[in-house]
């Protein structure tokens, strides 16, 4: 699936002070995505969506370095709760977003909707369903 024209950097305290305290404490789920030029594993802490057993990583800053880095690769690895797993990684069609939107949003619009609201258009959130590799 093509990228969108839209990129997001990630606000310097989220990046430089909030992101490395939930990495260290595994406040959040952390995926980690190989990078797609450099190879190296980048690792990030996101919002997982569960909807009825399935899960998904939403971006509500639109185009990020690990969607474009999961987009490009397929696969991550996601730990949550102390346990990791390998996933299998497939970006979910721009038509088929806004229903998976809308429960990221009942869920953590308070933290995203601002996000949201800067990029209405869903095929600017990148979402990936993951399936166990």
């Amino acid at each position: 699936m093509p990228e969108s024209a839209t990129r997001a950097e990630t606000p310097w305290f989220i990046k430089n002070v909030m992101n490395p305290i939930f990495k260290l404490t595994g406040a959040f789920p952390i995926v980690s995505v190989r990078g797609r030029r450099s190879g190296k594993i980048y690792k990030t802490p996101i919002n997982v969506l569960d909807q009825s057993g399935t899960l998904y990583l939403v971006s509500p800053r639109g185009e990020t370095g690990w969607s474009r880095n999961l987009r490009t690769v397929g696969e991550c690895s996601l730990k949550m709760k102390g346990s990791e797993r390998r996933y299998r990684a497939s970006e979910v069609p721009a038509s088929e977003r806004q229903p998976l939107i809308d429960a990221y949003l009942q869920r953590w619009g308070a933290q995203t909707r601002s996000q949201f609201e800067k990029l209405p258009d869903p095929a600017d959130h990148p979402i990936f369903r993951l399936d166990p590799a």
